[in-house]
């Protein structure tokens, strides 16, 4: 598994985490898009902004390796925001390869530059 060195642990001043220590022993848990809700808490939309600006800040628009990237925060942006870079994709695997879509990411955050 990749460790993505200078990225993030987590959201400065929170608990959400952005990454993981080291791998499952069971294998990577399998990335699925998960719907964002227009009522999800202002926290909740925090931490999402803020991994979107960790990601765009450390990847730009260059494909990356999913490695040690949170599976449940990357799942809230998958599909949208962070697609799939690569045929056959496996959402399973810690190899995997993504990518930002940059057009989604600017609807999605419009004030991605602003965020602190």
């Amino acid at each position: 598994m990749l460790k993505h060195r200078g990225f993030p642990g987590r959201l400065r001043g929170t608990d959400f985490q952005f990454v993981i220590r080291r791998a499952n022993k069971a294998g990577a848990t399998p990335l699925k898009a998960r719907e964002r809700h227009a009522d999800r808490r202002g926290p909740d939309r925090d931490a999402d902004q803020g991994f979107m600006k960790a990601l765009w800040d450390h990847f730009g628009e260059e494909p990356f390796e999913r490695g040690n990237l949170d599976a449940g925060r990357l799942s809230w942006l998958f599909g949208r925001e962070v697609i799939p870079a690569e045929e056959p994709f496996d959402p399973a695997s810690y190899d995997a390869l993504l990518r930002i879509d940059v057009e989604a990411m600017n609807r999605s955050f419009p004030d991605l530059e602003f965020f602190e």
